[in-house]
Order: C-alpha cells, then sequence, then structure tokens
C-alpha cells in the first residue's frame, strides 16, 4: 500500500511514536497532479485506490547517504537524484538519520517514493490519472506509465544505470 508506505518514511501517524519518528531530518514532494492539492498522501491513497489491480501504485528507491556530509549537502544530493532520475514523475521523499545498533553513529539514508505515471499537463481526475493510457486520445486515458511496454532485461539495465547515477553522484 502506497499511503501505508508514505507514512511510514514521513514517520505520521502510528509512525511518528517512539524512537523511530525521532530520526526524521527532512521531507519533500513534488510534482504532483493539481487534484492532489500538493500533498503527497491525497496522491498515494488514489494510487492505492484507482491504480489498476495488478498495477505498481508506487516505486522506492533507499539511498545512503554519507554521514560525513551536513543535512543541508546530503538533501542538495537527493534533489540532484530527484532531478537526475525522478524527472517529472510524482515523488514523495523523507531522509532519516537512525543511529546504528551498536554503537551512536548515524546511518543517514533516503526514501524517494515515485510514481510510473508520467505528467503529459492534461487535466485529470484523480480516477482518470491512473486509468489505462490511451494513446489514439490521451485526454481520454490516464497518464502513460514510463515503464510501458519495456521488457525486464530493459527494466535491469535501468535499475544498473540508476545505481550507477547513484554512485557518481
Amino acid at each position: 500500500q502506497a499511503a501505508a508506505h508514505s507514512a511510514y518514511i514521513s514517520r505520521t501517524g502510528k509512525h511518528g511514536k517512539g524512537e523511530k519518528g525521532c530520526d526524521l531530518l527532512a521531507t519533500g514532494a513534488g510534482n504532483m497532479p493539481s487534484w492532489s492539492q500538493g500533498d503527497p498522501k491525497t496522491f498515494w491513497r488514489a494510487s492505492d485506490k484507482y491504480e489498476r489491480a495488478n498495477g505498481s501504485t508506487y516505486r522506492e528507491y533507499e539511498l545512503a547517504l554519507p554521514a560525513e556530509l551536513s543535512l543541508p549537502q546530503n538533501l542538495e544530493l537527493v534533489q540532484e537524484f530527484l532531478h537526475e532520475v525522478i524527472g517529472p514523475r510524482p515523488y514523495e521523499f523523507a531522509i532519516h538519520a537512525p543511529n546504528a545498533a551498536l554503537g551512536s553513529v548515524p546511518q543517514p539514508h533516503a526514501h524517494v517514493m515515485t510514481s510510473g505515471r508520467v505528467s503529459d499537463h492534461i487535466e485529470r481526475s484523480a480516477e482518470q490519472h491512473f486509468r489505462r493510457y490511451n494513446a489514439m486520445a490521451p485526454e481520454l486515458g490516464g497518464c502513460k506509465k514510463d515503464s510501458g511496454g519495456q521488457h525486464r532485461g530493459q527494466m535491469k539495465e535501468a535499475l544498473v544505470a540508476t545505481r550507477q547515477s547513484w554512485a557518481d553522484m
């Protein structure tokens, strides 16, 4: 469930209590459609409700961040990742820095949730946003998925390229 995972990474609801709630350093979201009013929770709830039964409601990237860098520097790294890899897709991110199990060494990392639906700047309702794409009449269908038509080998190559891109950043 996308909405539940969004609550987990943003440490809201039951996830904001106790020790887990204390490791949240930063959150953000972007490229949300107008019907979500910039609220990622609204977007992910709609994804859970309207994405087809066997469809992917979100993808997640977990990024290890250098403990030697300051929060502003790590935020800059995450922003670069969002710009270079996520591009125009809707996203939500959170930076956590829990302490390692042994000792008190922080382990900063980012969670980036993204939708495979790419905006084409056609106004749609939440329900229509997640419908199947209509190539002949895009305004009648949903937003196109960026993974549409790719076979497993192509998707694996894209993941390897993303990992290399993050390592280079």
